[in-house]
């Protein structure tokens, strides 16, 4: 083998090309030169421009963030093994075990893709979103217009003074959101003993046991638990109010949680979903579940 051929964008156009438009929930569309994805299409499923993927592949960037190499390490459904191959070209360190992980492994990408058009997101053990599909953006709004420390639940749910977040257009209100906070504080506990060393959910906990009374109060509560199903109303800007059973898959493995929102089959409610998926993803970004 050549240089080229194992260099960081040789193997990202490799791993480009192996991946079909149906693993990753698209459909085929026009006839296609290649088998595999497109690299506008890669550059959406990652969240990076059209024009960084070309000067990755072209090896006219080399150096992409460990931010940017989680994206793409996403987007291409790689396995650990190749997600820390992919670190190592891009001269990072590969994510250490017994940290959170925001990787998302081949097996739970293609459930994913399978969930048909169901609002879907999935957040990491500190219930940070590290992903989330079309129907989601459009029900909630585009969470990429926010950085991506600021996609965070628990900074949503309970905000410090020096959040910056972006502020919900129209409000997620959960049927009893009094058990729905402690669910996520308790779920936020048990995380803090399985990760002891995780730098970014021990900052998260110190910041809000800090700045947020209510978590705090909460938080020296003492439960463990984790997060369960639960109803919720979404009050869309386009349609109006829709509700909806939100369910919480949660992977043993992982820590990582696919959240899922779904209406009664046949009721108003669907239809207004199916409506949202009609008007198109919007703009603002409540990070809620």
């Amino acid at each position: 083998m050549t240089t080229d051929e194992t260099s960081l964008g040789a193997t990202i156009r490799a791993w480009r090309d192996r991946l079909s438009p149906a693993a990753v929930g698209l459909p085929a569309g026009r006839v296609r030169r290649a088998a595999g994805l497109r690299r506008e299409e890669l550059a959406d499923l990652a969240g990076v421009s059209v024009d960084y993927v070309v000067r990755l592949e072209q090896g006219r960037a080399t150096t992409p963030s460990a931010q940017v190499a989680a994206a793409l390490a996403r987007a291409l459904q790689l396995s650990r093994a190749e997600r820390d191959h992919l670190y190592r070209l891009a001269g990072l360190q590969p994510p250490r075990d017994g940290l959170i992980s925001d990787h998302i492994p081949p097996g739970m990408q293609r459930v994913l893709t399978r969930l048909g058009d169901a609002p879907v997101a999935v957040f990491a053990a500190d219930w940070r979103l590290v992903w989330w599909n079309r129907s989601w953006a459009a029900l909630l709004g585009s969470p990429s217009v926010v950085a991506p420390e600021e996609r965070s639940l628990v900074r949503a749910r309970f905000p410090v003074a020096s959040d910056r977040r972006m502020i919900a257009a129209w409000p997620v209100v959960a049927e009893n959101a009094e058990a729905s906070d402690r669910a996520i504080v308790a779920d936020l506990r048990r995380a803090s003993a399985r990760y002891p060393e995780d730098a970014r959910l021990s900052e998260l906990i110190r910041r809000t046991l800090d700045g947020n009374p209510r978590f705090a109060q909460l938080w020296h509560s003492g439960a463990v638990g984790s997060h369960a199903e639960d109803r919720k109303t979404i009050r869309h800007p386009t349609v109006g109010e829709i509700t909806v059973d939100c369910d919480v898959l949660a992977d043993s493995d992982t820590d990582l949680k696919i959240v899922i929102y779904t209406a009664a089959p046949g009721s108003e409610d669907e239809t207004k979903l199916d409506l949202t998926r009609v008007a198109g993803v919007t703009t603002a970004a409540p990070d809620q579940t």
